[in-house]
């Protein structure tokens, strides 16, 4: 691969907004969502919500493998 496809890659990337990272970094700490909801200071719903929007915009199928993403990027 050559360094401009490289570039482009890194670039076409997904970011993720802090307060998405601080949800990731709780789901990939263990707590249930339900607790992270609370030291999100966040209802259940919203952050059920939250994570399935976080899936959709990385194209990844569970919270688990947006959590790996995010820690293979050491973003979390």
């Amino acid at each position: 691969m050559d360094q401009g496809t490289l570039a482009r890659r890194a670039f076409d990337e997904p970011r993720l907004s802090e307060d998405e990272l601080k949800l990731l970094a709780q789901i990939a700490s263990g707590v249930t969502a339900d607790v992270a909801a609370r030291k999100l200071e966040l209802s259940a719903r919203t952050l059920r919500r939250r994570l399935r929007a976080i899936c959709d915009r990385l194209d990844v199928n569970t919270p688990i493998e947006a959590v790996v993403w995010a820690a293979r990027r050491q973003l979390i």
